[in-house]
């Protein structure tokens, strides 16, 4: 081969745009929005471990669930002014969980107990990932239908 050939228009090596194959010359490239202000990575990955370890539902061992939640905001409350906020958020959402799975296990003996352990379990899941994905984006996650024992 000749190193004559025309391979084609010299194109930009820079990362895809949505809309078109590659960007415009012209334009800067975008930056991501940063977290809000005062909360830090660290900050914000804590909160989430606050809520992330309520996901111990899942598991055999009783008040797993709410112990989770409990002892990172115990360890981390007085460095981080948001794992303060998000442990007690995230620990009263477990405390009534679990108050909705002792009700379960006690209507099993009806059978309408085992639809709201599944419910109960479907419930925190889905809860417990919308919260921790606002919490490692720097928001504050309130927990609806939730008892607050913890002010």
């Amino acid at each position: 081969m000749s190193d004559d050939m025309d391979t084609g228009p010299d194109l930009p090596e820079e990362p895809l745009d949505e809309t078109t194959a590659y960007r415009p010359l012209d334009e800067e490239p975008v930056a991501a929005a940063p977290p809000l202000p005062g909360r830090g990575k660290d900050e914000r990955m804590w909160g989430m471990a606050c809520h992330l370890s309520g996901a111990a539902i899942l598991t055999c061992i009783p008040f797993a669930n709410v112990l989770g939640p409990f002892i990172v905001w115990m360890l981390k409350r007085e460095v981080y002014a948001f794992v303060d906020e998000e442990g007690k958020e995230a620990v009263n959402f477990q405390l009534t969980m679990f108050i909705g799975m002792v009700v379960g296990y006690v209507l099993t003996l009806v059978f309408i107990g085992w639809l709201i352990l599944l419910a109960v379990v479907v419930v925190d899941l889905i809860y417990v990932l919308i919260a921790s994905m606002k919490a490692n984006e720097g928001e504050s996650y309130r927990y609806p239908l939730t008892f607050r024992f913890i002010k």
